[in-house]
C-alpha cells in the first residue's frame, strides 16, 4: 500500500524540524487517533524509517566533508602562543584516532583484510615537539 498525500506531507513536515507533533497533527487537519493508526502502519513507519536513515547518512557525509579540515585546523592550532590552546589541540590529535569514526574506518577496514590506518598528518618540528610535551604530561 502507498502513502496518501497526507501521510506524505505530515511526514515532510516532520522531517522540517520547524514546528513540534502537536502542532504538525494540527497543521495536517488530522486527530490524534488517525495520527496513531498511520505510526502502527508498517508502510508509514518504512517510510519514516527510510528518511531516518537518509538523514543520518546525509550527517555522516557533512561531517567526513569536513573532518580534513576540522584535522588541518588542529594541527595549525598546535601551534598557537596561547599554550592551553596548543596543549588541547596536542590532545585532541593524540585521541583522534580513539573516535568513533576511526572506529568504525578501522572495523571496515578490517573487513576488507586492511587493518592499517591511512591517516597521514604532516607536522612541523615545533608542533611534533608539543605533542611529544603533551604526551609526557599524560
Amino acid at each position: 500500500m502507498k502513502l496518501n498525500k497526507k501521510q506524505l506531507t505530515l511526514i515532510e513536515d516532520l522531517f522540517a524540524g520547524e514546528i513540534d507533533e502537536k502542532q504538525i497533527i494540527e497543521k495536517n487537519k488530522i486527530t490524534k487517533n488517525t495520527y496513531n493508526k498511520w505510526l502502527a502502519d508498517e508502510n508509514f513507519t518504512a517510510e519514516i524509517a527510510r528518511r531516518i536513515a537518509v538523514a543520518r547518512l546525509q550527517s555522516k557525509l557533512l561531517i567526513a566533508r569536513f573532518s580534513l579540515a576540522a584535522a588541518a585546523k588542529l594541527v595549525q592550532l598546535t601551534e598557537s602562543e596561547k599554550e592551553e590552546t596548543a596543549r588541547r589541540a596536542c590532545l585532541d590529535i593524540i585521541a583522534f584516532p580513539d573516535s568513533a569514526g576511526e572506529k568504525q574506518a578501522q572495523k571496515h577496514g578490517d573487513e576488507n583484510g586492511d587493518s592499517q590506518s591511512q591517516l597521514d598528518f604532516t607536522l612541523t618540528e615545533k608542533a611534533a615537539e608539543k605533542l611529544l610535551t603533551a604526551l609526557c604530561e599524560e
